[in-house]
């Protein structure tokens, strides 16, 4: 009856079974465990008529143009550049962590003499991993690299991930650098904006096909089996000999043969009150202070005028798939043991030749959303439109 079979319909998912139904006219079924599509990405009116993003704040940034110009086809734009503030000895400074947050935190004449040694060493608008200043054999890049591991890294890594970052990739503390600017945007890219209807509207329209079914609450292995000797899946009880694009966690599909792969989840404690901003950013982290890692409040990000004002407080945990409330798997944990756990599962897939691979959680590693999409685009181009 299909064509293809997408597992996933959040970001990924949609993206790819949009392209085969509208290029390639073929049939598609895409399955969720949800009962809503856009995974992570899904958003709504509350009732007091706030737009929230159900699973935490998603600005979409990109310097890709191929893919700005993809999902544009779906919305129009909100001009929204996000600026993050963080909680550093009772003070909100700007991060990630830039010539201003450096000014508003040391005393001047500390201050002046880092700058300096920053813009000769490294350059101006340029950016600088923690990790790398730490191991400077200057004092004074030493000495802010400390600080900024101390004060801003530390505790939220804790927190975040459970664990320090001698656990954990050094990849991931390269994500954090000293920006040396003044430029108090979160992200540089040449594209920035939000859905001016939400996000939701977006799927929606990539989802309307007519050559295409979705089945909400659907666990996948509630409908498919998987024979490993012959390399054979099948959809009830039928082999499928169509294509399977996957976009799941890859343990999951074959039952957990090697073990669980580890993830983090997060836990988003929602408030509304009746006033015209909680606060005067539209996200404030907290790496030291309180059980959350930071407060969002949407208003900030849509633009949107009311009375009233929801802020959500987001709150790190340990991921359980049995334990509702736990059982969203936000990020996967990088480190060497797991990855390799994640290529046993991965070599398994090999032995079936219609199964594909696609996302964060299928792939095993933090995507933005654009990369999302550039991936989901160049899956299409070259895996399957290509494989003709």
């Amino acid at each position: 009856m299909y064509d293809f079979i997408v597992v996933g319909a959040g970001l990924a998912g949609s993206v790819i079974a949009e392209r085969i139904t509208k290029l390639l006219n073929k049939k598609v079924l895409i399955i969720d465990k949800r009962k809503h599509i856009g995974g992570n990405c899904f958003d709504y009116y509350n009732k007091s008529g706030i737009l929230i993003h159900k699973y935490g704040p998603h600005i979409f940034h990109t310097i890709y143009k191929e893919v700005w110009d993809y999902l544009s086809d779906f919305t129009s734009w909100i001009n929204y550049e996000h600026k993050v503030l963080v909680s550093i000895n009772r003070k909100k400074v700007p991060i990630p962590f830039n010539l201003n947050t450096l000014h508003e935190l040391f005393p001047e004449s500390i201050s002046r003499k880092i700058e300096m040694k920053l813009k000769k060493n490294i350059g101006v608008e340029k950016k600088i991993s923690i990790f790398k200043l730490r191991k400077s054999d200057d004092s004074d890049l030493k000495l802010l690299g400390d600080f900024v591991f101390d004060n801003v890294i530390k505790n939220y890594s804790i927190k975040q991930w459970g664990k320090g970052f001698d656990a954990l990739d050094q990849t991931v503390l390269e994500r954090i650098p000293v920006f040396i600017s003044r430029d108090n945007r979160y992200f540089q890219d040449k594209f920035q904006g939000i859905p001016n209807h939400g996000y939701t509207e977006i799927f929606e329209k990539m989802l309307s096909h007519p050559n295409l079914e979705i089945m909400l609450n659907t666990d996948f292995n509630d409908v498919f089996s998987m024979d490993f000797q012959r390399g054979i899946v099948s959809y009830k009880g039928e082999e499928f000999k169509g294509k399977i694009i996957y976009t799941g966690e890859l343990d999951e599909l074959f039952n957990y043969k090697f073990g669980k792969l580890p993830y983090r989840s997060l836990k988003f404690v929602f408030k509304t009150i009746e006033k015209e901003f909680f606060q005067k950013a539209a996200v404030i982290n907290y790496p030291n202070d309180y059980n959350f890692t930071r407060i969002t409040e949407y208003k900030h990000i849509t633009n949107q005028k009311s009375k009233f004002t929801t802020y959500s407080e987001e709150y790190p945990q340990h991921y359980d798939r049995t334990v509702p409330g736990k059982n969203i798997p936000f990020y996967p944990i990088p480190n060497l043991k797991n990855h390799e756990l994640y290529e046993r599962y991965r070599r398994l897939t090999l032995k079936f030749k219609n199964i594909l691979l696609l996302g964060r959680l299928a792939e095993y590693k933090y995507f933005n959303m654009d990369l999302v999409i550039k991936s989901a685009l160049n899956l299409f181009d070259e895996g399957i439109n290509n494989a003709r």
